[in-house]
């Protein structure tokens, strides 16, 4: 159970730092625009997704207390 948590702690410190840095998520989306027999024209699309710094900061901090609590668990059994 102990390294359960500390594992999900030290995942959820990562993906709220990642969060952090980063701010959200961009991505590019090809898609067909015509297509006329064996004509096709297509075209890319830049997409971002944002990640709120209050999400961010959040799961870094879950992510902290499940390491601290995870321990002092360890430590008492």
């Amino acid at each position: 159970m102990k390294t359960n948590m500390r594992t999900l702690g030290v995942v959820l410190l990562a993906l709220g730092l990642l969060a952090l840095i980063y701010g959200g998520i961009d991505y590019n989306r090809n898609r067909t625009v015509v297509k006329m027999g064996s004509m096709e024209i297509a075209a890319s699309e830049h997409r971002s997704v944002p990640i709120p710094a209050v999400a961010g900061l959040a799961v870094l901090i879950g992510g902290i207390a499940l390491l601290v609590t995870g321990t002092r668990r360890g430590t008492k059994s």
